[in-house]
């Protein structure tokens, strides 16, 4: 176990977010494929802390149900009134002490808006606060614009914080300070709870500060620190949309560069979009315009885009995608898929298979080297290897009450539109006739053929449609025929 492991984390999402001008709560909002609370625990989790809670508030039935979903292990506390950051956090230790399970170490406290927090900062926190034997220690950063921020005041002598002064509070030479508080602490567990209970409300806002802990402390003698964070960009808040894409473009771009250090080659940086939970491996080539979103995993040589969505899709070792839309696909190695093609949820493509041009699948299983070219949709069906779907083919999987499968075996051949009404069988080694409506089994080794006999009715143009242009070209045929 690690010496700088907390006893807690607790994440504050108790807050309403009206800024935010949305009936989503502020810290349910979603960029690169979590939400901003699932960001932050996430990142907390780096900790391997004892325990994790939650301090829920506004909508905290859906922010609580969410959070069961990412991550059930984490606890929830409920702050009922919107009382200050110092109340919510009295909340979670209160609630973990009511469960047996008091927090006895180091309580690191965060904010469930800050998604492009870090596991590797958090860690800095916590390993500062060790090492510097603070009562808390305060994260904070060094920014370009410290305008509205509250400013770290210092100890000149042995660099302690002596004070946390807001904006409107400052004076002009404070306000000059570029070091700000990020609102990320990591608090001595006993010294904290104790604090807590000396919080006071005489303030504009009526409520507890939870900064007001550090002065506290610091006037009963305590030391009061800080750890400086890398990149100030990490401790930036949301609070409406604006920052939420910007914050959303930070992180996207904190993904690419990642993945482009792991050695994929990412074309245009700039067109292309991540999820924070998707995979690569080296030599994966991702194209312009493509967004990979959820489990998505792109193997060694595996090459997706130009214009592709994938979600909670695989693509195999030397796949090759093109403009595709895929959610919850398996595409194996050395497969083709599209252009224009849409792979639905439970449709897996064996080594070198093929969806072509304008081909929808869905629940379907496709064969090594079997190919569905064009124009074709193939849904609830098993098909064999090396075979060979014809063009405008339609797999008749639905009777308006229930699905149906279909089952084409090997080395098979298909005509042209055909239509394969399920449940039905095609043996290995059949062939059906272009245009054939195919109801039955088809035995292995059979031609099948199931369409009308064509039959032609000549003159039918000329009496029918005289003097149209068809007519004037028929007979224009005619004549040069009958001179020939």
């Amino acid at each position: 176990m690690s010496v700088n492991r907390p006893a807690a984390v607790v994440v504050l999402a108790a807050g309403e977010g009206t800024r935010m001008k949305s009936a989503t709560p502020k810290v349910l909002h979603s960029i690169c494929g979590r939400s901003l609370v699932g960001h932050v625990v996430a990142a907390s989790r780096e900790l391997d802390p004892e325990q994790l809670v939650v301090v829920v508030g506004h909508a905290r039935e859906q922010v609580a149900a969410h959070l069961a979903g990412i991550d059930p292990a984490a606890t929830t506390a409920v702050q009922y009134e919107q009382n200050g950051t110092g109340h919510a956090v009295r909340m979670g230790l209160e609630s973990l002490a009511a469960a047996g399970r008091a927090a006895d170490g180091t309580v690191v406290v965060v904010c469930g808006d800050t998604p492009l927090l870090t596991g590797a900062t958090l860690r800095g926190l916590a390993g500062t606060h060790a090492a510097d034997g603070n009562a808390v220690t305060v994260l904070t950063a060094e920014v370009p614009d410290s305008t509205g921020y509250g400013r770290i005041v210092r100890d000149p002598a042995d660099g302690a914080v002596t004070a946390i002064v807001e904006h409107k509070d400052a004076t002009d030479e404070q306000r000059a300070i570029t070091e700000i508080n990020s609102g990320v602490f990591a608090f001595d567990g006993r010294l904290l709870a104790d604090a807590l209970g000396k919080l006071r409300t005489d303030n504009s806002q009526g409520e507890e500060y939870l900064t007001d802990v550090l002065g506290i402390l610091r006037e009963a003698g305590h030391r009061v620190g800080a750890a400086v964070a890398a990149d100030h960009r990490e401790i930036l808040g949301i609070n409406n949309r604006v920052q939420l894409a910007q914050a959303r473009r930070l992180l996207n771009d904190r993904l690419l560069e990642a993945a482009m250090l792991a050695g994929v080659t990412v074309v245009d940086p700039a067109t292309t979009w991540l999820d924070a939970t998707v995979v690569f491996e080296p030599d994966s080539v991702v194209h312009p315009g493509t967004q990979l979103h959820g489990a998505t995993r792109l193997a060694a040589g595996a090459e997706v885009g130009p214009d592709c969505t994938l979600t909670d899709t695989s693509v195999g070792a030397g796949a090759r995608v093109v403009r595709t839309v895929a959610d919850g696909a398996e595409i194996g190695p050395e497969v083709s898929v599209g252009p224009y093609a849409y792979l639905r949820p439970g449709t897996r493509l064996a080594r070198k298979a093929k969806a072509g041009t304008f081909v929808e699948m869905k629940n379907s299983q496709i064969g090594e080297g079997t190919k569905v070219p064009h124009l074709s949709y193939v849904g609830d069906a098993t098909i064999g290897e090396f075979s060979n779907i014809g063009a405008a083919s339609v797999f008749v999987n639905y009777d308006g009450e229930s699905k149906h499968r279909t089952t084409v075996g090997s080395h098979c051949k298909t005509g042209s539109d055909n239509m394969f009404v399920a449940p039905v069988t095609i043996g290995d080694g059949a062939y059906t006739a272009a245009g054939s409506v195919i109801t039955r089994d088809v035995p292995p080794g059979s031609l099948a053929v199931a369409r009308g006999q064509q039959r032609n009715i000549e003159g039918w143009v000329a009496r029918k449609r005289p003097g149209s242009a068809a007519a004037q070209a028929a007979s224009a045929a005619q004549e040069e025929g009958d001179g020939a």
